[in-house]
Order: C-alpha cells, then sequence, then structure tokens
C-alpha cells in the first residue's frame, strides 16, 4: 500500500507538472554571433511581455510565461542603440525609436514569428514563421515535446546573402534586409489588398517563391497557410535566432 500510495502521489504531480491550462513557455535563444534586440507585440486586447523589448546578448537566452490564449508576433532587431531612457533606434525591426516597443510593431523588413495559444473554439495552438513582412533574420520556433504532429516553423537561411537587388536594405555597405515585394513593389498584386484580398486572386510571386524555395517553411505570402501553418499543443517553444543549420 505505501509504494501504491507514492506511485499514485507521483503520477498525479507528473500529470499537474504537464497541464497546460495555463499557457505556454517562450524560451527566446539569440545564437547570431552579436547582440539582437526581440521586439514583441501582443494580438489586440492581449498583454504584451517585458514591455515589449529587451535586450539579448549573443549566447543569452530568456524565458517569457505566455498566458492561455496568447496571441502575438515576436521579433529580433539588428543593431540597436539606446539611450539611459530607452530612446535610439535599429538598423533593422525598428519600434518607434524605442528600446520597449509597448504596442507598436516593427518597421518592415523583418522575419516575425506569429502564434496564437489557443482560443475559445480551440485549445491548440497555431503558429508560423513569416516573411509576409520580409526579411532580417534567421529565426526558428520549435515545441518542446507536444506529440505527433507538432511541426518546427522556421527561415533558418540567411536571405540577406540571395536577396534580388531590387529588394535589398544596406547599411554600411552590407545587405541587412530584404524587402517583401509588397514593401518594394507597393501594389495591391504583391501586397493581396484590395482585388487581390482573398486566396483565389492573391497567388505567389516569383519574389514568393524565391523565399519559398529557401525557406519552405516559412509563410511567403499572404495565403500562403497549407505549407507554413503549425499547430500543436505543447507547453514549452524556444524560439531561436540564427538557429543552427
Amino acid at each position: 500500500m505505501p509504494n501504491s500510495s507514492f506511485f499514485f502521489s507521483f503520477l498525479l504531480y507528473l500529470l499537474s507538472s504537464l497541464s497546460i491550462s495555463d499557457g505556454a513557455q517562450l524560451i527566446l535563444v539569440n545564437n547570431c554571433r552579436e547582440s539582437i534586440w526581440p521586439g514583441i507585440l501582443g494580438g489586440a486586447g492581449q498583454a504584451t511581455p517585458k514591455d515589449g523589448g529587451f535586450h539579448l546578448g549573443s549566447g543569452e537566452e530568456v524565458v517569457l510565461d505566455a498566458p492561455e490564449k496568447w496571441s502575438g508576433r515576436i521579433w529580433g532587431r539588428q543593431g540597436c542603440n539606446f539611450d539611459n531612457n530607452g530612446k535610439g533606434s535599429c538598423i533593422t525591426g525598428d519600434c518607434s525609436n524605442q528600446l520597449n516597443c509597448k504596442g507598436n510593431g516593427g518597421k518592415p523588413p523583418a522575419t516575425v514569428v506569429e502564434m496564437t495559444l489557443g482560443s475559445s473554439s480551440s485549445p491548440m495552438h497555431f503558429y508560423d514563421v513569416s516573411l509576409v513582412d520580409g526579411f532580417n533574420l534567421p529565426v526558428s520556433m520549435k515545441p518542446v515535446g507536444g506529440g505527433i504532429g507538432c511541426g518546427v516553423a522556421s527561415c533558418e537561411v540567411d536571405l540577406n546573402v540571395c536577396c534580388p537587388s531590387a529588394l535589398e536594405v544596406r547599411s554600411g555597405g552590407k545587405v541587412v534586409g530584404c524587402k517583401s515585394a509588397c514593401l518594394a513593389m507597393q501594389s495591391a498584386k504583391y501586397c493581396c489588398t484590395g482585388n487581390y484580398a482573398n486566396p483565389n486572386t492573391c497567388k505567389p510571386t516569383l519574389f514568393s517563391h524565391l523565399f519559398k524555395a529557401i525557406c519552405p517553411k516559412a509563410y511567403s505570402f499572404a495565403f500562403d497557410d497549407s505549407t507554413s501553418l503549425n499547430k500543436c499543443r505543447a507547453t514549452r517553444y524556444v524560439i531561436t535566432f540564427c538557429p543552427p543549420q
């Protein structure tokens, strides 16, 4: 009896430790050779962890606790310089010249991790890596556990190396970002707006095909759902900037 009581208690503890009713942990890892400044934007009505931005040195990681049903986006900022009051700017991904984005999104081009950690209609977590706003840093989002079917969202290759000249963003003589076709062309066809704001008329462009060929697990245009949107139910996710290939 004592042994069975012990194992019953241990089982209850294990089940409670595996509970995901309280949301999920997001583990942000900087595997880049230099500092980055993650930016965070909560969805409509959602809280924004860490006031929306912070410094993350090379080799460092930070754990964020995201509540159940949290939705939002996370991106990396490069080449930032802030004063003691958190005022300054970043070469890519800048959010209104502030360290703490506080409800402001990142300036394109920026590689964006998007997620919805459950909703009133579904307990499942949906997440992706999007190049719809262009590219600045390789990034991946990988579940820890979660079972069969939990995929990895990623763009692990440095697209800046092969960015078409029409889409390049340069700083200090080197390419630091690759614009989306929408940002570069500023037309409804490339932005999937107006008459193109549905999957029947919004089709991948030459640039979308290029992004997709290099980063097949990332969104390359607005309606690229079938091969880019991941579904899972894990307690932890690791978001790695400059993930090892």
